[in-house]
């Protein structure tokens, strides 16, 4: 019947997948991983890393008093009734507990972001730190021979040469002494690395996601659980109504794995499938505008369909703006639009949201005002010149470390970057009435010289000063428009990957339409509908409901599930 023969078949090598193949192996069970790509750590390695872990182990070090129950009350605030209450009891509960698991048994590494709060302090149970969690670095050279096959970071090479924890970034960010000297030894760190230097390297210390990816490798390795690279799974093997097994196309060809305890789907979202974003989510949208990885075109929502697989959230994703450089590649704007000195504008040249919330929200309300006919898609983060010498601009680095002469032509030429000497100048660039970007700034200055934000209260809540700048008072994250030249980034609605998926029980398992668990399937990441529904409760909630739900997959296939 089989070609080869397994325990445990994981189709993805992202934080999930990998996850699922370590936890299924330390519990005495032969893995396979295969992964549709030419390079291990999907989405993941795009990422900061970051996950949203509550109740961990980790916390009391640092400080933070957190519970189960708290990481209950919140999750359950957030999503209400739109996911089973099993699944987010599921969460709350054992998050810590595959961390521990993780970090015990594998090179994962994760530390307490005290001051990366989550992100709804009006809901119970929130936490201002310590669920978010910054991944270690890992020096890449500690992958032998797999250095070379590792997915390129989301910024990687484009804002620093060198790479930046979560916590180091925030702290550069500040542009203050502590900044400066932190920069130069971070910079000479990279430097004295001469081996790399001379071969024209990128960083050996990987950090973010990539550094996460690095540890999930290193960890199958030291296993010898195979990972067959350029695999994609082409076919679910089912007999008597239960998953056995996959069609792997390897090496040019077709070959039938079995899989004893059952396969696990991490093969990421639909993304970067446009026939099934068209079907399912609102317009406009498209795969052009994602940040999420190439081979996240919805193989599991395939597969999974030819066995009358349950969806769910198909019409949502992990929602943050977007924009797209010359060379293609597309970056999350997660940071950037919370300093004082910006807003964002639609065409009408007004602004339409709370630029500093929550990234997500902020995509929620450029759809808003673009159905309401104020054309937001794309929408422009306007700036002046003081706030371009001192903030960085997605990956655009600050004035006073490289001027808009080092600013490739291109960025210009496609319409991504404007500069111009007046608001009517820029307005009249972007395709708008001349004067209605002047009002809108004129309107906005008037309140934020006082640190005020009456349309839209920027800057009322934690989340929105952590990205802003302490210097600026009385509010981090106001500050007037008002120093010729003016620019504008163009940014689309984009995406870190979609929310919808397979629908899964407390124990990942894949239902069926009827309800049932289909036996022998699993899924978990952003194959799997999002346990957390159209919300985003914290930095890191994709990969850790994606590390969690994987633990729980593998536990519950090799008998060591509490059902």
């Amino acid at each position: 019947m089989f070609d080869r023969e397994v325990d445990w078949l994981v189709a993805g090598a992202g934080a999930a997948g990998m996850t699922g193949a370590v936890v299924a192996h330390q519990l005495g069970g032969s893995v396979l991983v295969v992964e549709k790509e030419s390079v291990f750590g999907g989405t993941t390695a795009k990422s900061g890393g970051v996950a949203w872990i509550p109740a961990n182990d980790q916390q009391a070090a640092a400080g933070v008093n957190d519970s189960a129950e708290d990481a209950y009350a919140y999750i359950k605030g957030l999503v209400g009734d739109s996911v089973a209450d099993a699944r987010v009891r599921a969460y709350a509960e054992r998050a810590g507990e595959m961390l521990r698991f993780m970090m015990q048994h594998s090179h994962v590494s994760y530390t307490p972001l005290t001051e990366y709060m989550d992100y709804y302090e009006d809901i119970p149970g929130y936490k201002s730190g310590g669920r978010s969690m910054d991944p270690a670095p890992f020096k890449l050279h500690k992958l032998g021979n797999e250095a070379g096959k590792v997915r390129i970071g989301h910024y990687d090479g484009l804002l620093l040469p060198f790479n930046v924890t979560v916590t180091e970034g925030h702290k550069l960010q500040a542009m203050d002494k502590g900044a400066y000297l932190l920069g130069a030894r971070l910079l000479l760190r990279y430097l004295l690395d001469i081996p790399a230097r001379i071969r024209r390297q990128r960083d050996n210390r990987m950090t973010l996601g990539t550094a996460l990816v690095a540890r999930l490798r290193r960890s199958l390795l030291d296993r010898d659980i195979p990972l067959w690279l350029d695999s994609p799974v082409r076919e679910l093997l089912v007999a008597d109504g239960r998953v056995t097994g996959a069609v792997v196309e390897h090496e040019g060809q077709q070959i039938r794995v079995g899989a004893r305890r059952g396969v696990l789907l991490a093969t990421g979202g639909f993304s970067h499938n446009a026939a099934l974003r068209r079907q399912y989510q609102q317009a406009p949208t498209g795969a052009s505008w994602t940040a999420a990885a190439p081979g996240a075109t919805g193989d599991a929502i395939t597969m999974g369909g030819d066995l009358g697989a349950r969806l769910a959230f198909m019409d949502c994703a992990w929602w943050s703006p977007t924009y797209t450089i010359p060379d293609g590649r597309v970056l999350a704007l997660i940071a950037g639009k919370s300093n004082p000195g910006s807003i964002m504008v639609n065409s009408q040249g007004k602004r339409f949201a709370n630029e500093a919330q929550p990234y997500e929200d902020l995509v929620k309300a450029q759809y808003a005002s673009n159905a309401r006919g104020e054309g937001a898609i794309p929408c422009y983060l306007v700036c002046d010149a003081r706030f371009r010498s001192k903030y960085s601009l997605g990956h655009i680095k600050p004035g006073k470390l490289e001027d808009d002469s080092k600013i490739p032509a291109s960025h210009f030429d496609s319409g991504l970057f404007t500069r111009a000497d007046t608001l009517e100048e820029l307005a009249v660039k972007l395709g708008m009435e001349p004067h209605s970007l002047p009002a809108t700034v004129a309107k906005f200055n008037e309140h934020a010289r006082r640190g005020q934000d009456p349309e839209f209260q920027r800057g009322a809540t934690v989340h929105d000063r952590y990205y802003a700048d302490p210097k600026v008072g009385p509010n981090p994250s106001l500050g007037p428009l008002e120093t010729a030249p003016y620019y504008a980034l163009r940014c689309d609605p984009g995406d870190l990957d979609t929310k919808g998926g397979l629908d899964c029980d407390e124990n990942a398992r894949v239902l069926h339409d009827s309800g049932l668990a289909i036996p022998g399937l699993y899924a978990a990441g952003n194959a799997s509908a999002a346990a957390m529904g159209n919300t985003y409760p914290g930095a890191g909630a994709t990969i850790g409901s994606a590390m969690t739900f994987a633990y729980l997959a593998a536990q519950h296939a090799f008998g060591e599930s509490n059902d």
